[in-house]
């Protein structure tokens, strides 16, 4: 009898023993979120993602830029005006690899600082940064570092255009350390400094300002077929916005752009932020913009599309006033 006994004993905490610890390794499993890497470079889709505690076959985790150390001045940084150049990551002491155009009328004279304007890709366009090649998807279609390429940029005033490379989705403080970079190495004026961004690089330029606020460089943004996790309205209040969508974008929602716009003007800003939206335009609204041809063809509910974005941006100063 006792031998029964010890047997059962034996059993049942054998059994326990084993729920426990299923039990217990289903308790510490930690949710995380995925990316598809499509290509097979480990980068990861930010727009194709699904949550799980282990990794997916064919997933990865979303890599970030590299840290940016303190912007400081870069004794071997040298430009050439009038040409578009590629410096990569670790070639210079900026965070990231970049794309930078400086016009012919740049010159290094106090009184000649020229405006920046920082274009951000979308999921497209990422990638290390490290090699020249890499950047072949960063000045690719209808975007203002391939119009410079093709020699179709034609800006109502010069400006200083840098489009850096980022591993993944962007991230406020190394843009805002990268652009004190270029402030410290560039003879820029810090007032008009913009930004624009199309799909990813919009949830950039959003996301850019809903973390910085009035500390942000910017004085004007154009986010284009972009979104926001956010939606808060209030960081907007002195950074003057103008959105772009396709009302028949199937990969980023049109409510992306008007929910922040709605958000921007529910919180009473400094100049009132515009939304155009373009009729039956899909997910690439943002080849009407960069090269104008959309003027004219938006949606008669919204703004009015009869400025140029640069034109539009270069009316305002870091202070939000207009340029007199």
């Amino acid at each position: 009898m006792k031998i029964i006994n010890l047997l059962l004993f034996t059993i049942i905490f054998l059994v326990t023993f084993s729920c426990s610890s299923e039990s217990s390794t289903a308790e510490i499993c930690v949710q995380k979120q995925w990316f598809r890497d499509v290509d097979g470079n480990g980068l990861g889709d930010p727009l194709n993602t699904m949550v799980s505690c282990t990794q997916p076959e064919g997933f990865v985790a979303l890599r970030e830029p590299e840290e940016a150390q303190p912007a400081a001045v870069d004794q071997n940084f040298t430009v050439t005006p009038g040409k578009q150049e590629i410096f990569v990551l670790r070639e210079t002491k900026a965070n990231y690899g970049f794309a930078l155009y400086t016009p012919i009328e740049y010159s290094n004279k106090e009184d000649q600082k020229l405006p920046l304007l920082v274009y951000l890709h979308g999921g497209g366009g990422r990638g290390p940064g490290n090699t020249i090649t890499s950047f072949n998807r960063v000045i690719f279609g209808i975007t203002p570092p391939s119009l410079i390429e093709q020699g179709a940029w034609n800006p109502p005033a010069p400006m200083v255009v840098v489009s850096p490379q980022s591993p993944g989705i962007w991230n406020a403080k190394e843009l805002h350390n990268f652009i004190s970079y270029l402030i410290q190495n560039m003879n820029i004026d810090a007032s008009r400094i913009y930004m624009t961004g199309l799909s990813m690089g919009g949830r950039g330029t959003f996301d850019y300002v809903s973390q910085y606020g009035d500390q942000a460089y910017t004085a004007a943004v154009v986010p284009i077929a972009g979104w926001s996790l956010i939606n808060e309205g209030a960081p907007f209040k002195t950074v003057p916005l103008w959105a772009f969508h396709g009302d028949a974008d199937n990969v980023i929602n049109v409510s992306g752009s008007k929910n922040m716009v709605n958000a921007i003007n529910s919180s009473n800003p400094k100049v009132k932020a515009k939304l155009t939206i373009f009729p039956r335009v899909n997910h690439f609204s943002w080849q009407k913009v960069y090269n104008n041809s959309g003027i004219g063809t938006e949606h008669s509910n919204y703004d009015v599309y009869d400025i140029t974005i640069y034109d539009w941006m270069l009316q305002f100063t870091k202070d939000s006033k207009l340029v007199e």
